[in-house]
C-alpha cells in the first residue's frame, strides 16, 4: 500500500506525537506506543469479572520488503484517524482470515500445506485460509499479487479495469480469495512468504486478533498503491528510520508493529530477513496486566519496552 518514494522517507512524520489525541486513541508516555485511554477500565473490569474476553479473530498482515541502494526498505500504511481500532497508527497491510479460503483447493506453489500447518500451528484448512489472507490483504491494501500463472512466475501488471473491479470485490467480500484465484487460473506462490511472528490482542481488547506477522519482498515488476480505504498515507522507509521515528514521537505504532521493526533492523537486505524467517520463534505474544495497590502493571512478555505503569487514577509511567 504506497504511494511514497522508496528512500525512506516518511510522507509528513506528524501523526503520533506523544500525548497527542488521534481519533479516540491517545498515545502513552513511551515514544510513540499507541495506547487508548479506556484500557485501565477495561483491565479493572477483566479483573473483577465483569468483562467477558471476546475470541480472537484470525488475522494476517505482511511486512512487504524492497531493497534498494542504501539497503531495503519495508512498506507502511498510516491508519485513518477516524478508524475504530488504532486510529492514526502506522501499520502494514493485513486483514481477517476469510473463512471461505480454507473451502476450495487453491493452486499452490512453495511448502505444502501440510508444512504451513505444522509451521502456523493449526491444521491444514485453516493454514491455508491464514496463507490466503496475507496474500489477500498485500493485493487487497497495496495492489501487489504474490501470485503467477505458473508456480516459478508472478503475474507483471495488476493494473486496469478488470483487476480493479476484482479487487473491489474481494475488499466487499462478494468473492473469496481462493475463487478469485482460481477464476484468474493463478498459483498461489506460498513460496514467497516467511511467517515471522504471532501476536494476540489482550484480552481487555473489545476487538481481538489472532495475527500471524509474515514478510515478502516487492515482486519485480509490480509497484505498490494506496489501495485502501482505511489508509490515508502510506510510506516506504527503512526499518531503523522507522524505528528511530518512533522513539521520538513522531509516528504511532502498536507494539507488534515497532518490535518487528527493531527486529528487521538485523539485516541489510529483504532477502537476509526472508531467510531468517523459517527458525523465528512463533509463540504467541499476549500482553498481561497485573493488579496491584499502586495500580496496573501492563506488559508484554519478552518486550520490557511496552511495560505500563498505570497508578490509580492517573496516566502511564
Amino acid at each position: 500500500m504506497a504511494n511514497a518514494q522508496a528512500g525512506g522517507q516518511a510522507e509528513g512524520q506528524t501523526g503520533g506525537r506523544t500525548g497527542e489525541q488521534t481519533g479516540e486513541q491517545t498515545v502513552g508516555q513511551t515514544g510513540g506506543q499507541w495506547y487508548p485511554p479506556e484500557w485501565p477500565e477495561r483491565i479493572r473490569a477483566l479483573a473483577d469479572g465483569t468483562l467477558v474476553p471476546v475470541e480472537p479473530k484470525r488475522a494476517a498482515t505482511v511486512m512487504l520488503l524492497k531493497d534498494t541502494g542504501d539497503g531495503y526498505v519495508v512498506h507502511m500504511l498510516r491508519r485513518r484517524a477516524s478508524m475504530a481500532f488504532a486510529g492514526g497508527a502506522y501499520a502494514y497491510p493485513g486483514g481477517g482470515v476469510d473463512p471461505r479460503d480454507d473451502d476450495l483447493h487453491v493452486r499452490w506453489a512453495g511448502p505444502t500445506r501440510a508444512w504451513w500447518a505444522d509451521r502456523l500451528g493449526v491444521d491444514e484448512r485453516t493454514a491455508q485460509a491464514i496463507v490466503c489472507a496475507a496474500v489477500r490483504e498485500t493485493y487487497e491494501e497495496a495492489g501487489v499479487l504474490l501470485a503467477g500463472p505458473t508456480p516459478d512466475s508472478v503475474i507483471g501488471d495488476t493494473t486496469g479495469p478488470d483487476w480493479e473491479a476484482d479487487r473491489v470485490a474481494l475488499v466487499a467480500r462478494d468473492m473469496s480469495f481462493a475463487e478469485f484465484l482460481d477464476r484468474r487460473g493463478l498459483v498461489l506462490r506460498s513460496d514467497l512468504l516467511g511467517v515471522w511472528t504471532r501476536w494476540i490482542t489482550p484480552e481487555f481488547e473489545p476487538r481481538r486478533y489472532d495475527t500471524w506477522f509474515f514478510v515478502a519482498a516487492l515482486p519485480e515488476g509490480q509497484r505498490t498503491r494506496n489501495a485502501s480505504t482505511e489508509a490515508d498515507r502510506t510510506v516506504w522507509i527503512a526499518p531503523r528510520e522507522a524505528a528511530a521515528a518512533y522513539d521520538r514521537g513522531e509516528l504511532l505504532m502498536m507494539p507488534p508493529t515497532i518490535a518487528t521493526l527493531r527486529q528487521l533492523t538485523a539485516y541489510t537486505a529483504a532477502a537476509q530477513a526472508l531467510d531468517a524467517a523459517p527458525a523465528r520463534d512463533l509463540a504467541p505474544v499476549l500482553a498481561t496486566a497485573r493488579l496491584d495497590e499502586d495500580g496496573i502493571v501492563l506488559s508484554w512478555p519478552g518486550y520490557d519496552e511496552f511495560t505500563q505503569h498505570i497508578p490509580n487514577g492517573g496516566a502511564t509511567t
